[in-house]
């Protein structure tokens, strides 16, 4: 299990922040570790919608494609990215039990500059629970200037 400051790589903190470990990461692929708890959004009394797995996949993804650049260039931040679009999400059940322990796995299915593609999976109890296809996308730069047109 890698030592990793998750604040670094995902920029979500409280009842936002989904994943609770990085169970293997590098710059192809993440596995995470997630505990469905009463805290987190799209709760309803004992379960969570299943929609959640695109947060849970997109968060690994901040994972993968921040430790990536982080290899490239040890003063990076992490994971500061946008989602920029869902490609594809299969979800095989429509409601995840409180306490469940969620495994998410994601891998790069391309990248070019700094458009990426990633290919995630959800399972709990070894049963998968959704697929997901992702496209994000990260700044050149670690802060982002807006300035009016």
């Amino acid at each position: 299990m890698p030592d990793i400051d998750l604040d670094e790589f995902i920029p979500h903190r409280d009842r936002m922040r989904l994943i609770d470990t990085v169970l293997e990461v590098n710059v192809e692929k993440a596995i995470t570790e997630s505990i469905v708890t009463a805290k987190w959004p799209l709760v309803e009394g004992d379960y969570v919608q299943s929609l959640i797995i695109i947060e849970l996949v997109a968060q690994s993804a901040s994972i993968c494609v921040g430790w990536k650049k982080k290899i490239e260039d040890p003063s990076s931040e992490g994971g500061r990215g946008w989602l920029v679009g869902i490609k594809k999400a299969t979800l095989a059940q429509e409601k995840i039990p409180l306490n469940s322990r969620i495994i998410t796995r994601v891998t790069t299915d391309f990248s070019f500059d700094n458009y990426t593609g990633i290919f995630g999976t959800a399972e709990t109890a070894s049963k998968l629970i959704g697929e997901v296809y992702l496209q994000v996308m990260q700044s050149e730069t670690d802060s982002v200037l807006y300035t009016d047109a």
